[in-house]
């Protein structure tokens, strides 16, 4: 199991965010790119490698992105429509997976065939969003990073992009 803390840079240009470990030591860098048509977000390894890229889909009726490894689609991550909580399906190279979040769209667990896989909370009293993800099986830790990323994109950027 791995505990990570995805932190958003308040004061930058574009989405930033830096993924700590429980020491508070980096592991990987978001940044997103500006001045496009629909979110584009690069997800690195400490050393600057590419590990994901998100793109947003645009002209969805419900919000939609789509997460590269290079230049294979890793993953298609959907909203559904749904009236009080928030949920998503995740269709992947590493599995079919869903979110499904509380009321306030601020916890949510992530499924795998019916199992808790993992955890992503957003914390309430912080400056800029901060996330606490949980995931269970280590090796696949950067995918649900792009995972949390392409979520947060998904519920709470959508109005900035239209």
């Amino acid at each position: 199991m791995v505990r990570l803390y995805i932190r958003q840079k308040v004061f930058s240009i574009g989405d930033k965010y830096n993924i700590l470990n429980e020491q508070g030591q980096p592991v990987f860098s978001v940044s997103s790119e500006i001045f496009t048509f629909g979110a584009k977000i690069h997800l690195y390894d400490v050393t600057g490698l590419e590990l994901f890229f998100i793109q947003q889909k645009l002209f969805r009726f419900l919000p939609e992105y789509h997460i590269y490894s290079g230049d294979n689609v890793s993953a298609i991550v959907k909203k559904e429509f749904s009236f009080l909580r928030p949920r998503l399906n995740i269709d992947s190279q590493f599995g079919n997976f869903t979110f499904e979040g509380n009321l306030f769209g601020m916890d949510f667990v992530i499924m795998n065939n019916g199992n808790v896989v993992g955890e992503l909370h957003k914390k309430w009293l912080s400056f800029g969003d901060t996330y606490e993800l949980t995931v269970y099986d280590d090796d696949n830790a950067p995918f649900f990073c792009a995972l949390a990323i392409a979520i947060d994109n998904c519920l709470h950027n959508e109005n900035d992009h239209h």
